[in-house]
């Protein structure tokens, strides 16, 4: 299953433009945790998801916790908690203890400088390691805060500030983040079994912002938001990790006035990126709904949400049916199985059917030496088969820029 991921919030000082999860799943979709509310109080919930019906264990300390207090679920049943108290992080394991609450010290991270921005990357794959990245003014600390021998323990300095993260494979070595440098964003590959080595992941153009948002690593597809085709302005894109196939940007994932954000990519479709549901965020002028698509079908669905649904939140069965986490005053602890169009149906709520044509620029990718970069057209007819590219075209070679700039 894939679980949202958690991006940091613009009251925290950083610039990634993700918007919020109100809270995290496991990888296995087993448990989610978040911070609820009581009134003026906040406090951590584990939720259970696996059982025949979803339910909620409160997990409160001795006194109520910050708003920007970080929780994560772990597959143990446990909840990472990060709180925050004058440039001092500390990290606990919180667990139900009959009436009250246990909680398990791991220690402390301290960030002297007060520019440094730490927060929790989304669950690891395994469930039983948690980690984070300490942004700072020209580098990326990157940290194991849960799961290790002795409390946290540093693992790499990245050169460059670093946002978003996402889980490449299900053994939790290789991770994605979205590097700042030289006034542009890339994504990057951290080998974690190398001691943190970094390489190239996305680089669609030279003066582009190219952010990595999901993966997922049965199929490979990749959901990706890159400016390359729009100067200016960052596009929703896909593409197979792998591949020698050009990322493709479908005006299906362009919509006027509205922001869309994957969350959600259905699991288990090994080899079949194509046919791969995806489960998006819609925010626009008058809240915001959820949005279904498929690579193959060209088409984005746009459907109601349950009420008091955790926005950015939910994950995908393998055999196709999302569940979204909800929370109302008479249902504090919901999952709602979404009706989802199946493949090749009509667009619902409004939605509209893709263009005549796509968007593709060419992707790159260098993750443990297996990727190559592709040019293609800058415009294809719907129905003619996507070009493969003649020879894989390396990274700093590719005439991209004349593809883009249309």
């Amino acid at each position: 299953m894939t679980a949202c991921a958690i991006e940091p919030t613009a009251e925290n000082g950083d610039a990634d433009p993700t918007p919020d999860a109100p809270c995290a799943i496991t990888a296995d979709g087993t448990y989610a945790a978040r911070l609820a509310r009581d009134g003026d109080s906040w406090f951590p919930e584990r939720w259970t998801l696996d059982g025949p019906e979803p339910y909620a264990v409160p997990l409160p300390a001795h006194q109520p916790e910050e708003p920007g207090t970080e929780v994560q679920p772990m597959a143990d049943g446990r909840v990472l908690i990060r709180r925050l108290s004058q440039r001092r992080h500390s990290f606990s394991l919180l667990y139900p203890t009959g009436p009250g609450t246990g909680e398990l010290p791991l220690g402390a991270v301290e960030c002297p400088d007060e520019d440094t921005v730490l927060r929790l990357l989304p669950p690891a794959p395994c469930g039983q390691r948690a980690y984070a990245v300490a942004v700072g003014r020209r580098s990326t600390a990157l940290w194991l805060v849960a799961g290790g021998a002795f409390g946290p323990e540093h693992l790499a300095e990245i050169p460059g500030r670093c946002s978003g993260g996402v889980w490449l494979d299900r053994r939790g070595r290789m991770l994605a983040l979205d590097r700042e440098a030289g006034g542009r964003t890339k994504a990057i590959v951290v080998d974690l079994e190398r001691a943190g080595e970094v390489s190239p992941l996305l680089q669609i153009a030279a003066g582009s912002d190219d952010r990595l948002l999901l993966a997922a690593p049965d199929s490979g597809l990749l959901l990706i938001s890159s400016d390359a085709p729009s100067p200016g302005e960052p596009r929703l894109g896909w593409g197979v990790l792998g591949s020698s196939l050009p990322v493709r940007f479908p005006e299906s994932l362009r919509l006027a006035d509205r922001a869309l954000t994957p969350f959600a990519i259905q699991p288990g479709q090994v080899l079949q990126p194509e046919s791969c549901a995806v489960g998006l965020r819609i925010d626009g002028p008058f809240g915001n709904w959820v949005g279904v698509w498929r690579p193959a079908d060209r088409r984005l669905h746009q459907l109601a949400a349950p009420d008091g649904w955790l926005a950015g939140s939910g994950l995908w069965t393998e055999d196709g049916v999302l569940r979204l986490p909800y929370a109302t005053e008479a249902e504090p602890c919901g999952v709602a199985r979404m009706a989802v169009p199946a493949a090749g149906a009509e667009p619902r709520g409004g939605g509209s059917c893709e263009a005549t044509a796509e968007t593709s620029a060419g992707t790159t990718a260098e993750f443990a030496a297996e990727f190559a970069a592709a040019v293609a057209p800058d415009a294809l007819e719907p129905e003619a088969p996507e070009p493969v590219a003649p020879r894989p075209v390396p990274l700093q070679q590719a005439p991209l820029a004349r593809l883009v700039t249309k």
